[in-house]
């Protein structure tokens, strides 16, 4: 099943990739464009149907499992010899995450204060510490996969808590596509472990968003950030004025 999921999201991509629609593979096979939503949605395909999609596309199957390979070998985390590498050096930094963002070598100069030269040097850091590959005529390779995070506790999260937590807050979140939302309550264990299912696939779902907009210019997709966190918490005041239990 695993290996079927895989095939299904690179094949979506692909798709994506030749602006090939679900309207458009329903007319090529006959099918009601519901339908093709959710054999993409359930990953359920004969045979059969995967072949006539691929054929439609111009895609070869081979190329598929090639590409599901290449995929495989994406880093998910990095080491935490690497992310302290980058959190010594912000401008390392700074173009790591652009370049884990698919920006281009064109977009890093126009957008951020590097002259070329800095650039590649750069990237070629970047290069050798595996995180990237820098291609001929500067183009940037992110070597990591799409469902990438930073190391819980690691050097870059560190790096948040330390420097970037008190400027995120300093905001009233009511800019557009902006939210600030906080909730306390009682949960037992098993409810807490549904919704913090929830939340990570909410997440994920930001990540897809981020990654099916690529396209678009940059000054048509500000930077956003979302935090998400949930944690067995009470406020200091709260807790301090709880009744002390005896002593067994």
């Amino acid at each position: 099943m695993a290996l079927t999921t895989a095939l299904i999201e690179v094949l979506k991509r692909e798709l994506k990739s030749r602006d090939i629609t679900y309207a458009d593979l329903a007319r090529k096979l006959d099918l009601s464009e519901a339908s093709i939503k959710r054999m993409f949605s359930a990953k359920d395909f004969m045979l059969s149907r995967l072949d006539e999609i691929c054929e439609y596309a111009g895609i070869e199957f081979a190329d598929l499992a090639r590409a599901v390979e290449a995929r495989d070998s994406l880093l998910m985390q990095l080491t935490p010899e690497q992310e302290k590498e980058l959190a010594n050096d912000v401008k390392l930094m700074l173009v790591a995450v652009a370049a884990i963002h698919h920006l281009t070598f064109e977009q890093i100069v126009q957008s951020y204060q590097f002259t070329e030269a800095e650039l590649i040097g750069l990237l070629a850091r970047l290069d050798k510490l595996k995180i990237v590959e820098l291609q001929a005529h500067n183009r940037i390779k992110p070597l990591v996969a799409k469902a990438f995070t930073w190391l819980p506790q690691g050097p870059i999260q560190m790096f948040f808590y330390a420097q970037a937590q008190a400027d995120f807050f300093r905001s009233r979140f009511d800019g557009e596509g902006e939210a600030l939302v906080f909730a306390s309550g009682r949960l037992p264990p098993a409810a807490s472990a549904q919704l913090a299912d929830r939340l990570r696939r909410t997440v994920q779902e930001f990540r897809d968003a981020h990654h099916e907009n690529l396209k678009l210019p940059l000054d048509k997709r500000p930077v956003m950030s979302i935090l998400v966190a949930m944690r067995q918490w009470e406020l200091g005041a709260f807790r301090e004025l709880r009744r002390k239990l005896p002593k067994t």
